[in-house]
Formats: structure tokens, sequence, C-alpha cells
């Protein structure tokens, strides 16, 4: 059975940093592309940054510049780096993985459980 466990978040001044992780089990991780959502209270879940099985990486403009996306393929692990946290970036954190590169949460076949992001003023 797939598993995709996330770790990382917490409470987080603006301007802070946090590092996410997601760990994958029972799944051909290197084959697979990869992506990191969120979905605050009240709102839809929406993407924030993929990585290809190939390595290459995309972002949601809100992020670029502030947040980076990598994987270990020999830990089946796929990071999310947050630099300069605003408090629009609290919320709940997914990752998850499809078989295509995408930014539509329909296209992506496995998901963790999220973990969450609070920033504060």
């Amino acid at each position: 059975q797939v598993q995709l466990v996330e770790s990382g978040g917490g409470l987080v001044q603006a301007g802070g940093s946090l590092r996410l992780s997601c760990a994958a089990s029972e799944l051909p991780f290197s084959a697979y592309n990869m992506g990191w959502f969120r979905q605050a209270p009240g709102k839809e879940r929406e993407f924030v940054a993929g990585i290809t099985n190939a390595g290459s990486t995309y972002y949601a403009d809100s992020v670029k510049g502030r947040f980076t996306i990598s994987r270990d393929n020999t830990k089946n692990t796929v990071y999310l780096q947050m630099n300069s946290l605003k408090p629009e970036d609290t919320a709940a954190y997914y990752c998850a993985s499809s078989v295509s590169p995408s930014r539509r949460t329909a296209d992506y076949v496995y998901w963790g459980q999220g973990t969450q992001v609070t920033v504060s003023s």
C-alpha cells in the first residue's frame, strides 16, 4: 500500500523558514512526478510546486523565488524548502505523486495526510 508521509510543519514567524519532507513507501518513487499543494481553511487546495521524475521544477507564481522543491531518490523523499514565509502561506501542506507533470489536483494519484504550516505576523 502506497504511503506518503509529510513532516516538518510548524509555527514560524513571518520572514522565517521551514523545510517540509515527504517520505514515500511502496511506490516506484524515481518514476513518479511529485508535487506539493496547500489548503487554507475555507479555500480550495492549490498547487505550490512540482518536480518531474527527471528533476525539473516548476512553481506557483505566489511562491516562486521563495520556495524550492527537491527530491532524493535514494531516500524516496521529496522536500519543500520554504523561505521568507508570509502569513498568507499559512495552510495545510500536502505532497502527492502523479504519472505526468501537472499543476492540477485531479492528476495526482497518491496523497499524504498533510502537515500544518502556520506563519505568524
